[in-house]
């Protein structure tokens, strides 16, 4: 009886402390985002700001066009969120429901897909986008992001927890497949959609490498690449303050989007697990 408690104390100990090590950098940025430039780099380390101001993100908003940036970051998460939870919501219920020609080998091929590192399918694409004379336009931003076979997996994984008479007893109603997906399949799956939307939602608006590719002007750039260049921005000394304040801006969406989601997201990543 006595291990089994001193087991469960370590493992709440060794919980509290991840949760710590992941919290702490987010709360000092958020701190030093309201701390002078000198407070920030004293000796001892100061842990609440005195004075407490907030010059530093209307300062963020004079020397860069932060709303465009944010704009430009929602509005491409947005779509991308939109766009992947309907194509692999209607893929995944394909695969899991459907019987038609090569359904396993087809599937496998998506399951591969997996495999392979975003980084290689970055110099294909570019060309792809030039061909179609999309760089520095949101297409070439969007479009690549509505396909992934994690998404299909994962709604797959769901459709098929879906019982089979369920569905036989819409199609005795008179139920199209279409109207099967869309009126039965789809509000059961509310948890796997809302997964995949907040998993598709906090990827696309953290995205760096590629709208850094496909990017040219400020009109489209997206935040985390517009941070990287206002870091660069300064010759002489970095403005940390200045900094911070746009690190927060461009991290409380992607936070409050998890935390709306989270009963969902826990649940369905659960349900994905289900085995045929």
């Amino acid at each position: 009886m006595k291990n089994g408690k001193f087991i469960i104390f370590i493992s709440y100990l060794i919980l509290i402390l991840g949760v710590i090590t992941m919290i702490a950098p987010f709360l000092w940025m958020l701190v030093t985002s309201f701390m002078q430039d000198s407070q920030i780099f004293s000796y001892p380390p100061q842990f609440v700001p005195k004075p407490f101001i907030t010059d530093n993100y209307s300062s963020v908003a004079t020397k860069m066009p932060i709303m465009r940036y944010f704009y430009n970051s929602l509005l491409v998460a947005v779509l991308t969120t939109i766009g992947q939870v309907i194509i692999a919501s209607m893929a995944g219920f394909a695969f899991a429901k459907l019987n038609f020609k090569f359904k396993e080998p087809l599937f496998l091929i998506i399951l591969a897909t997996m495999m392979i590192p975003p980084q290689v399918n970055i110099i294909p694409l570019f060309y792809v986008m030039k061909e179609l004379h999309w760089i520095d336009t949101f297409q070439a931003l969007i479009l690549p992001g509505l396909f992934g076979g994690f998404g299909i997996f994962l709604m797959r994984q769901w459709f098929k927890s879906i019982p089979n008479a369920l569905l036989e007893a819409a199609k005795i109603d008179g139920c199209n497949w279409f109207q099967i997906y869309y009126k039965v399949a789809l509000p059961l799956a509310l948890p796997a959609l809302s997964t995949l939307a907040i998993f598709t939602f906090i990827t696309s608006w953290n995205g760096f490498m590629w709208p850094l590719i496909v990017t040219n002007s400020d009109t489209i750039r997206t935040l985390p690449v517009a941070l990287a260049g206002f870091k660069g921005s300064f010759r002489e000394t970095i403005e940390w303050g200045q900094l911070m304040a746009c690190a927060v801006i461009t991290t409380i969406p992607a936070i409050l989007i998890f935390i709306a989601g989270q009963k969902f997201f826990i649940k369905g990543i659960m349900n994905a697990s289900v085995k045929e």
